[in-house]
């Protein structure tokens, strides 16, 4: 009996033994597994460039430009590296979700913005920032600590976030188009809410004169157009170059009417007009009065900068994007 005792004894203590290693092997398992998925986490990174997909299928082929092509001795480009660059960073703030707003000042229509301490004039003659922003068509930002300290300009059609959606007079944003924190007052905010999918985007290089329009589907960005375009020149004081940066697609117009320089005298329209910054549109050939038909295709395009700010196009490329981009949906993207 006293045999038995000390046998029953020793084998309830390997059961327990083997419980204990089946316990700790599970609890490595667990360990594993929970490494695993912190490591995992980690791995859920911002994309780059090089993580941008981007295929053919091209739905405007009139004008079509090849990747490369020349022009008079030299050789011209779509830029899809940098193309890659600005797609990855709108991929990006759009994967973090947020509440998106629209700067917006056209013609000052939400009051112009007060001077700047630290201005500069520019070759305009015009009140701008240190950043090259002009006052005119712009919005005071402010320093996040003190709703007195104007840091700068922020342009209209620049994106951001709000960060601070209450319902005081200043904002607090986070730039989208630009870089860090701002307070900006709640006027000259367009609101876009927390459901937004950018998912077009058109690109215009002032460096080579070209415009291509993108739509993304799933996780692959899709060229749909590579065409000519002729960009905003510098020539003071009515003349201004095409800004750099992101903007939003904000209005469209079927004629956008302009005036002649230094007058309010109607000169004539562009057809097929989609406002991205400013007095800034991608339109079509622009018609002079007294004519009143649409023109099609100008020699211009293509060539050296010679618009007011404006994107020219051939006027079915225009008409191609205007029935095709969506406010909300839609980035006007200008590279050098």
């Amino acid at each position: 009996m006293k045999h038995f005792s000390i046998f029953f004894l020793i084998t309830l203590l390997l059961i327990i033994g083997c419980d204990v290693n089946r316990s700790e092997e599970n609890n490595k398992d667990t360990i594993i597994v929970i490494d695993s998925v912190f490591q995992h986490k980690e791995e859920q990174r911002e994309l780059t460039a090089y993580d941008i997909l981007i295929n053919k299928d091209i739905k405007y082929e009139k004008y079509h430009l090849e990747d490369e092509y020349p022009y008079k001795d030299t050789v011209r480009i779509f830029q899809w590296d940098k193309i890659k660059e600005k797609l990855a960073h709108i991929d990006n703030e759009v994967s973090k979700g947020g509440n998106w707003a629209v700067i917006s000042n056209y013609k000052n229509l939400n009051g112009e913005s007060p001077t700047i301490s630290d201005y500069v004039r520019n070759e305009y003659g015009r009140v701008s920032d240190q950043y090259g922003v002009e006052r005119y068509q712009s919005a005071p930002l402010y320093t996040t600590n003190s709703d007195t300290v104007h840091a700068r300009y922020g342009r209209d059609g620049w994106l951001a976030k709000i960060i601070d959606s209450d319902t005081t007079e200043m904002i607090k944003v986070s730039g989208v188009s630009f870089e860090d924190e701002y307070l900006i007052p709640k006027r000259y905010l367009v609101f876009w809410g927390d459901t937004i999918k950018i998912d077009k985007v058109v690109v215009v290089d002032v460096t080579n004169q070209n415009i291509t329009s993108l739509e993304k589907r799933g996780d692959e960005w899709f060229v749909l157009s590579m065409n000519p375009a002729t960009t905003g020149v510098h020539n003071p004081p009515y003349a201004l170059e095409t800004p750099l940066g992101i903007f939003a697609v904000q209005e469209q117009k079927q004629k956008m009417y302009y005036t002649k320089d230094g007058s309010s005298e109607l000169a004539g329209y562009a057809p097929y007009a989609s406002r991205f910054t400013n007095g800034g549109y991608i339109h079509g050939v622009p018609v002079q009065y007294p004519r009143q038909s649409i023109i099609e295709w100008s020699p211009s395009l293509g060539t050296t900068p010679r618009s007011h700010m404006c994107v020219r196009n051939a006027s079915s490329h225009s008409k191609f994007i205007y029935d095709w981009a969506t406010v909300k949906e839609t980035v006007v993207v200008v590279i050098d």
